[in-house]
């Protein structure tokens, strides 16, 4: 993670108990048989779900978004949703705190990431991201035309590609500027009168007790001990989604226009949610 912001001291995490150790042990348990269990039967689906429907995947991501609903009951972390998920084609773009984002995202909506291409090679991470069909992408001026047909023809399949605009991971108490180069794909000819952009703000509310940022992941965190620390809680906190209305790409007339007017919105229901804390 790159961070390139002022997030103070990194938040102390409380002393892991013993009774805390047997939540490690039996919720990281639980977590990955549920997430290494629900990857080979998606696997499995998919091996026939190719080759009769090709890009398109009418039963593999209902496998994803179980697996995500059952990871916050092991987890018990409490997710609630206020708005749509949008219907019409297009892309959704949010905030983003922590690696809980990938399940959070997915509970509400059949979504696919796009993420750098390094994330490909990562460990489990990166298999778990191929295998749910995570779109990936090079930082290479030369890529831009092969990479923006790529996107024609997930969106033009129906599927909601989600972007991560701020680029970092923060600690959950700010909005970074959202960058604007992935929203130019979105302005090609092919698609700017055919789709839709979905703002989306995901908020979390830290354990009783605890840091408020203690959902957040950033900055030189590892993710092992921060795993460990929110399967230690015996009493935790809660995410919310927040789906704003979708804004026509047709209607703004670049893509830094759009690009802000997606951080406003997102911008101001963090704003909102942190002022009712």
């Amino acid at each position: 993670m790159t961070q390139t912001w002022d997030s103070g001291d990194l938040p102390v995490l409380p002393r892991i108990t013993v009774a805390g150790w047997i939540r490690v042990f039996l919720r990281g348990l639980a977590l990955a048989v549920l997430v290494f269990g629900g990857l080979a039967v998606l696997v499995l689906v998919r091996m026939v779900e190719r080759p009769l429907f090709g890009v398109n995947r009418p039963v593999t991501p209902h496998i994803t978004q179980f697996v995500c609903r059952m990871a916050f009951l092991i987890l018990g972390i409490s997710h609630h949703v206020q708005g749509s998920p949008m219907a019409a084609r297009g892309a959704v773009v949010a905030n983003h705190t922590s690696w809980l984002d990938i399940f959070a995202l997915n509970v509400a909506k059949r979504i696919y990431f796009v993420s750098k291409s390094e994330v490909a090679g990562w460990p489990g991470i990166g298999w778990l991201a191929r295998a749910t069909g995570t779109v990936f992408i090079e930082r290479n001026p030369s890529k831009a035309h092969e990479q923006t047909e790529v996107f024609h023809t997930r969106l033009f399949a129906g599927h909601k590609l989600l972007f991560f605009p701020e680029g970092t991971s923060t600690d959950g108490l700010q909005v970074l500027p959202f960058k604007t180069t992935l929203f130019q794909a979105f302005f090609e000819p092919s698609l700017r009168d055919e789709i839709s952009v979905q703002p989306v703000t995901v908020m979390y509310r830290a354990p009783p007790g605890m840091d408020a940022r203690f959902y957040g992941w950033w900055g030189d965190m590892t993710f092992g001990s921060h795993l460990v620390a929110t399967l230690a809680q015996a009493r935790q906190g809660s995410v919310t989604i927040f789906y704003h209305p979708p804004l026509k790409v047709a209607d703004f007339a670049n893509r830094k226009l759009l690009a802000l007017a997606c951080e406003r919105a997102v911008r101001a229901a963090h704003s909102d949610f942190l002022d009712q804390a």
